[in-house]
């Protein structure tokens, strides 16, 4: 269930939530090839929720943080909620520093968190059988 070999990014399904991220070799061709293949899951897999995880991504340019905001808007539109999950502290300074506003973009801390704005929860541990004393 990952995603096809034009992004190279996998986009996984959860049930009605795709899961993806994005790489620290985000060039712009690749940011347009990972907006045009999730905006096609979004529709395809009939999503309602999209996490995209970034805590793999160091860097960040105008390029990038526009294309994060087109792709949550047109999300919106699809009628999916996207949540972008664990910004680094550097990319958010940078975002300031250039004076970029994520307009629209929802954002957690980390993938959990966002999975549970989302209402995934974490399922609980069971204790284990027959326990060694």
């Amino acid at each position: 269930m990952s995603g096809g070999p034009r992004g190279g990014v996998p986009i996984l399904r959860l049930g009605d939530v795709l899961v993806t991220g994005l790489l620290n070799e985000c060039d712009d061709k690749s940011a347009i090839a990972f907006t045009e293949e999730l905006t096609e899951r979004i529709v395809g897999d009939r999503a309602r929720g999209v996490l995209i995880d970034i805590s793999r991504l160091e860097l960040i340019d105008s390029f990038v943080a526009r294309t994060l905001m087109e792709l949550t808007t047109t999300a919106r539109l699809l009628g999916a909620r996207v949540i972008v999950a664990g910004m680094r502290p550097a990319v958010a300074i940078t975002l300031v520093e250039l004076g970029l506003r994520l307009s629209g973009v929802e954002t957690t801390l980390n993938a959990e968190q966002g999975l549970r704005a989302l209402g995934w929860e974490k399922a609980p541990v069971p204790p284990a059988e027959g326990g060694t004393s």
